[in-house]
């Protein structure tokens, strides 16, 4: 069973991913930065923390591109603690020309 985490703090949020990033943890992933937006206060950098992540599915991509564009175009998103597989599958969708993959 997958975790969504949320931390804020100087401007920036961290949302880590623990377990298996697919469609049964789309509510708490958008839930996630949903509170943020929509209470005012956008972050300047949001860190996706995949550190915990062991999976990730194409729906996991599309969650990312989905808080991509409600976040707006000037949004600074790191993409940080990969695996490699994780890496492959970002690169091989091209996400390291839309994220920063650290």
């Amino acid at each position: 069973m997958a975790q969504v985490s949320v931390s804020a703090s100087n401007g920036e949020m961290t949302i880590r991913v623990a377990g298996r990033f697919d469609f049964n943890v789309h509510k708490e992933f958008r839930a996630a930065y949903e509170q943020t937006l929509g209470g005012g206060s956008v972050p300047a950098k949001y860190i996706i923390d995949f550190g915990a992540t062991e999976y990730i599915d194409s729906s996991a991509l599309g969650m990312l591109l989905m808080l991509r564009e409600r976040a707006g175009k000037g949004a600074h998103i790191v993409i940080v603690h990969c695996n490699q597989e994780i890496k492959d599958i970002l690169g091989i969708s091209n996400f390291n020309k839309l994220f920063n993959i650290e």
